[in-house]
């Protein structure tokens, strides 16, 4: 990077992925001049720690970003759609992480380590994708290069994290009622998720698909660049606190033996293979929690079909999943667009 200082703005400042960047912001050194925090009116008062300070939370309104070169926005859909406009008219590079602009065709979709070249063609927002897919297909990109993915078969094993800090406390809540013989109260997810696993996340669309499992469909062709890709996915909600884990099934035109497929994943940027399963060797939510990479294990031939390959990929779905994956954007915005 060149010595130049920028000006970010983040819109959702204090939820969970808006403190991650902060964290982010701070690890990884990023070029910040200034940094202005924007969240509700909820949270105007609160003061959050930044490179040794303490900086007051602003009120998001479409007067905020002036003089802002960069806004980060987590503070969800109709938030995005009402205030990201205004930040690019400021003079603003929007990158957003929710799902307001992500099919848009004039807005670049972009995983950084697959289609980093995507984010020149910017028209002032560029689209974070949903966290299971950015997790998902971070290995699948590498196969795709060297087989060329015909079809995918998902299962997500998500976290509560996902659902926000009222589903982390619903989750924690309902498992110290049960450990006390109380009653379970059921406010954030449609039934209890303590001890039990919810089948559908998001709402349920014409075909039957959640509107996630449709994210991952039409987010995944969009970032691969590819709409003949087939692909089909149930998304399952867990009691796990953080970090989302996936099992994917892929079928290729190449053949991809499973030391290949070790190769090809372990060689690709943000991936890591951990995978002696008889040894114990494989990821978990506990172990991906807090790392940037997305971890692969359990990687095995499909020996149902010709050219199949199964994989089960981990990942922090508050960093790689969301903060990171729009800070790794920005870090590319400013090296090469700005």
């Amino acid at each position: 990077m060149s010595g130049r200082t920028f000006n970010v703005a983040i819109a959702g400042a204090t939820g969970a992925v808006g403190e991650v960047m902060i964290e982010l912001l701070e690890e990884r050194n990023f070029p910040v001049k200034n940094l202005r925090l924007l969240a509700s009116e909820r949270s105007k008062g609160r003061r959050l720690k930044f490179r040794g300070e303490e900086i007051p939370v602003e009120v998001l309104t479409k007067d905020s970003f002036s003089g802002i070169d960069i806004a980060l926005f987590s503070a969800g859909a109709s938030r995005s759609r009402e205030f990201a406009p205004a930040a690019v008219d400021a003079g603003a590079v929007v990158v957003d992480n929710s799902s307001a602009f992500r099919m848009d065709p004039d807005v670049p979709l972009v995983v950084p380590e697959i289609n980093a070249d995507a984010i020149g063609n910017h028209k002032g927002i560029i689209a974070n994708p949903n966290c299971t897919t950015i997790i998902t297909i971070m290995p699948l990109k590498p196969l795709h290069d060297y087989g060329r993915v015909k079809r995918v078969v998902a299962s997500s094993y998500q976290a509560v994290s996902g659902a926000g800090a009222k589903a982390m406390e619903e989750l924690r809540k309902q498992v110290e009622d049960f450990v006390a013989g109380r009653d379970l109260k059921i406010e954030v997810f449609p039934k209890q998720i303590a001890f039990n696993l919810i089948p559908r996340i998001d709402t349920v669309q014409d075909n039957f698909y959640t509107r996630e499992e449709m994210k991952m469909v039409n987010e995944t062709r969009k970032i691969m660049g590819d709409d003949s890709i087939r692909i089909t996915c149930t998304t399952v909600r867990v009691p796990v606190f953080r970090a989302h884990a996936i099992s994917v099934n892929v079928e290729t035109e190449k053949k991809i033996s499973r030391e290949k497929a070790m190769e090809l994943i372990d060689a690709f940027p943000g991936c890591t293979v951990m995978d002696d399963p008889a040894n114990d060797v494989y990821p978990d939510p506990l172990f991906a929690s807090g790392k940037d990479d997305c971890y692969v294990g359990r990687i095995r031939e499909d020996e149902s079909i010709e050219n199949g390959i199964n994989y089960w990929v981990v990942g922090d779905q508050l960093r790689k999943g969301a903060a990171l994956n729009a800070i790794q954007i920005a870090e590319v915005l400013i090296e090469k667009y700005l």
